[in-house]
């Protein structure tokens, strides 16, 4: 069963992204699951550090984009959205290349919090990073 309050628009969402730190760093959302939302960020010199190696900010911001667009993907957003609260990430294996694909998945729904896992895995499908962010609920204004 679905968690959306409406059927998702992947084009509104990647538009809704233009002119941002999101469509800076080249992030995008590919897909949308009963639960889930999956997106890419490429590792190129947008996203990367000085050693070449995908920056653990810009790991953390992909993360913070993919749950925080599916938290208010739950809402009623003439109503209430999601803003984030807390966010922390480990980052486990480097990614010097190619498109980082991330998946942000659902842990709990409440009333006046969200919290979502975020994996973002390398070309090969091997983790590189893992996030949970928690998101406040709050009325929109």
């Amino acid at each position: 069963m679905t968690i959306w309050f409406s059927t998702p628009d992947i084009p509104a969402a990647n538009k809704a992204m233009e002119n941002t730190a999101c469509s800076n760093l080249g992030i995008e959302i590919t897909e949308v699951g009963d639960d889930w939302v999956k997106g890419t960020m490429p590792a190129d010199s947008r996203t990367f550090q000085p050693i070449g190696l995908v920056h653990g900010g810009a790991n953390v911001l992909f993360a913070e984009t993919l749950g925080s667009m599916a938290a208010n993907m739950c809402l009623d957003n003439s109503k209430e959205y999601a803003v984030g609260q807390e966010i922390n990430a480990n980052h486990l294996r480097g990614v010097r290349s190619g498109t980082p694909t991330g998946v942000a998945k659902i842990v709990h729904r409440g009333r006046t919090s969200q919290v979502w896992e975020i994996r973002i895995y390398n070309d090969e499908e091997k983790l590189s990073c893992i996030s949970r962010l928690t998101m406040a609920v709050i009325p929109a204004q």
